[in-house]
């Protein structure tokens, strides 16, 4: 080749534009597309075309000819597609990068030698940084070794008429969830983020199918919400003439599987909150739950410890992790299993037990500093000064086991300590990850269960249940012993790769 390819050095990062100078590049580009529109032959008219016959994509450019030496042409003609987020034109010769949606780039070289004086112009008077281009040419490697196309056609496909950030400059947190489609295209740790959750979907469904679960979907719309401790969101449907809640939790639609006969069942869907949001909360999030009939507690905790690691392998390629902030973490080897009631009293320095006169939490909630929750029971106190005591002491996963009756509505009594309930909490990096019960099957311990909480709701407490006659029925046709789980896949994500819930979603309800 006669071409000089040696790719030019990296330009200096510029500042970000001004909202007066982005509004004038956006009408330079306005400009821009109408010479397109202007140009284009093709009866669908418009400014860009239907399709771009790409044959080839950047990350199988990149694998294929990984080892290339520099300055090597290999006679292989590729055409691929990318945005521009590198560009720089020369008198003969134009560089740009393009980049594929996994942030995989390759070189664009278009010369006067290869294209014509007329092609190389519009390339210089049309495509900017951000566009969508169509190139295609021979494989090449430059004289500093990079991967090119030496561009024999080309075509934008689309054209940004808004510019990019600053690739050099990292966009704030408020930026990154405001804006994530700016964040995908800057940011890999954004991408990485986004297949990290697809690969926890794909490992939590496989890991289900090994053990013979059947994945349902249930309503998000529902006449009564139940399931969990939540304040709901209301909605209204014009159809029916009634209200309807946003579902807080799954759980007794699942539920109605396992006594229709569907023993092992799971679902991964949205659930709905209309409560605070912070770093660990989100009003909207996704959620596992599972139930297995004929177990208990134990079991499903066996299986959440078997669901968590195969996660984190399938993400990490090991039960290790090392956090965005460079942490590591060892999700691996088998969990302990801590008694509330016990570790509370040990961390306390004083015996706390489901017979602990009300009056006397208060006290020790008082001297603590430990503020007074809203409709305050005995259970709601034991956890408050749980979390006090002991959640801050907690490093290693862990199950903390055995919760006080009246703040679990929905859970067994315990086999043989009288008082509390066959339910863990599971605690990952300092939050609440899961949750696991042996089912209440009882319908008529139930219904007390459920008109005790429509006592609470009565008294102003909006986070109570209340009373689902239609779940009652269900059980009142036979619910075998069942274990259950539920677990917020934002959480797991935050477990495995240290991020805040806001960036393990990919587009969080921002205000």
């Amino acid at each position: 080749m006669t071409e000089n390819t040696a790719a030019p050095a990296a330009e200096a990062p510029e500042p970000e534009l001004s909202a007066e100078e982005a509004h004038e590049q956006k009408a330079v580009r306005l400009a821009k597309r109408e010479r397109l529109i202007a140009e284009r032959t093709d009866a669908a008219g418009g400014a860009y075309p239907v399709a771009v016959p790409v044959t080839d994509t950047i990350p199988a450019l990149r694998e294929r000819f990984a080892d290339l030496d520099a300055g090597a042409e290999t006679g292989v003609t590729a055409a691929v597609a990318g945005r521009i987020v590198f560009s720089r034109n020369t008198g003969k010769l134009c560089f740009a990068s393009l980049q594929s949606g996994d942030g995989s780039r390759i070189q664009a070289m278009v010369s006067l030698a290869a294209v014509g004086e007329e092609s190389l112009q519009r390339w210089k008077d049309l495509v900017d940084l951000g566009d969508h281009v169509y190139v295609s040419g021979e494989v090449i490697s430059s004289r500093r070794g990079e991967l090119s196309i030496m561009v024999a056609d080309w075509a934008i496909a689309a054209k940004a008429l808004l510019p990019l950030p600053n690739l050099y400059t990292e966009l704030s947190e408020e930026s990154r969830v405001r804006s994530r489609f700016l964040d995908l295209i800057v940011r890999e740790q954004a991408r990485e983020t986004v297949r990290a959750r697809a690969k926890v979907n794909a490992s939590l469904r496989q890991t289900f199918a090994a053990h013979g679960f059947v994945e349902v979907e249930t309503p998000m719309l529902q006449v009564q919400h139940g399931g969990a401790s939540a304040r709901p969101f209301v909605t209204r449907s014009n159809a029916f003439d009634t209200d309807l809640y946003l579902r807080i939790a799954p759980e007794l639609f699942l539920k109605r599987a396992v006594v229709g006969g569907i023993d092992r069942v799971f679902e991964i869907n949205r659930n709905f909150r209309n409560e605070g949001a912070d770093s660990t909360h989100s009003p909207e999030f996704a959620m596992l739950e599972f139930y297995q009939a004929y177990t208990d507690y134990q079991g499903v905790a066996d299986l959440t410890q078997e669901l968590v690691q195969n996660a984190a392998i399938a993400v990490a390629g090991s039960t290790t992790v090392t956090w965005a902030d460079g942490t590591v973490y060892d999700l691996g080897g088998q969990w302990e299993r801590l008694s509330m009631y016990g570790s509370l009293s040990q961390a306390a320095g004083r015996e706390v037990s489901p017979a602990t006169p009300f009056a006397d939490l208060v006290a020790m909630a008082e001297a603590a500093g430990v503020e007074l929750p809203p409709h305050p029971t005995h259970g709601k106190l034991v956890e408050e000064l749980w979390e006090h005591f002991v959640k801050p002491t907690l490093e290693r996963p862990t199950f903390v086991m055995d919760f006080p009756i009246d703040t679990s509505p929905l859970v067994r009594e315990h086999r043989s300590i009288p008082g509390v309930v066959e339910k863990w909490d599971l605690y990952v990096r300092g939050f609440e990850l899961a949750t696991g019960y042996s089912e209440l099957i009882d319908p008529v311990i139930q219904r007390e269960r459920f008109v005790e909480q429509a006592k609470l709701a009565a008294r102003g407490d909006l986070e109570a249940m209340r009373i689902d006659e239609e779940f009652l029925r269900a059980l009142e046709h036979g619910m075998p012993p069942t274990g259950g789980q539920g677990m917020g896949i934002d959480r797991l994500l935050m477990a495995i790769t240290g991020l805040g819930i806001r960036e393990t979603i990919l587009f969080p309800l921002v205000k």
